[in-house]
């Protein structure tokens, strides 16, 4: 049985995490489901990664397998290599947090572009107290989400965010109750996708790149989309329905 589940609503992709005896513990067999469907997604489309049990995210990785991994496997980069793509996909994504990010699970988290949580979520990278590092992405991730300050206390100091917390600190952008988290989720998701794929790709970009690299980039993107018949179009509706098109 499958233990990730992909629905579409429209120009939006649902992820479903379905691991509920684990907590959606990060197995070897996970992570490869979730390249699958990531290969299986097609045109970029933005996307909502989120749990199919009530009350949880991602637990973490999967102390069981995680015990026997040896040098061999942390050099395979095997959860590092998903978090890696799952940040660098051409549209926007969204993780809806229910429950426990611990560990690889808020290394997931934080490997998307936005995190919606209810009052239940839970963040913390317990790493050191099982004798070995957040080496799938925390230590650049969750300083640039959440700043230095919160990453050390966090990845040194071992300390737990609650929602609140965490959105105070910007590691979450909103909290909603868990009737309605993933609604509101797909609802933001599906206002991002009226927008030109195009556009918000380059934005994205520009958004991952360091500030010396980031002006040009800025120009040389507009060029491109400057000259794009969706601009065009996209402008003249504006206008059109501000009475200021072209008669």
């Amino acid at each position: 049985m499958s233990v990730v589940r992909l629905e579409r609503r429209g120009a939006v992709a649902l992820v479903g995490l379905d691991r509920p005896e684990k907590r959606n513990a990060l197995d070897l067999r996970m992570v490869e489901e979730l390249h699958r469907v990531i290969d299986t997604l097609g045109d970029p489309s933005i996307t909502v990664f989120h749990s199919t049990t009530p009350g949880t995210f991602v637990a973490g990785a999967d102390i069981t397998e995680l015990r026997d991994r040896g040098a061999d496997d942390a050099l395979r980069r095997i959860n590092g290599a998903l978090f890696d793509r799952i940040a660098a996909m051409r549209l926007p994504t969204i993780a809806v947090v229910d429950g426990a990010a611990y560990g690889g699970g808020c290394e997931f988290a934080t490997a998307c572009d936005f995190r919606f949580a209810t009052p239940r979520a839970r963040f913390a990278q317990p790493e050191p107290s099982l004798g070995i590092l957040a080496a799938a992405g925390a230590h650049q991730r969750l300083e640039r989400t959440a700043g230095l300050s919160v990453a050390r206390r966090m990845l040194l100091g071992g300390e737990r965010l609650d929602a609140a917390e965490a959105l105070r600190a910007g590691l979450v952008d909103r909290v909603a109750s868990p009737e309605t988290v993933l609604d509101e989720a797909v609802e933001y998701a599906g206002r991002m996708a009226s927008a030109s794929a195009r556009a918000l790709e380059l934005t994205k970009l520009a958004l991952g790149l360091g500030a010396p690299s980031t002006a040009a980039f800025d120009a040389a993107a507009q060029a491109l989309l400057f000259e794009s018949d969706e601009k065009r179009a996209r402008m003249s509706a504006f206008l059109q329905q501000r009475g200021e098109g072209r008669s």
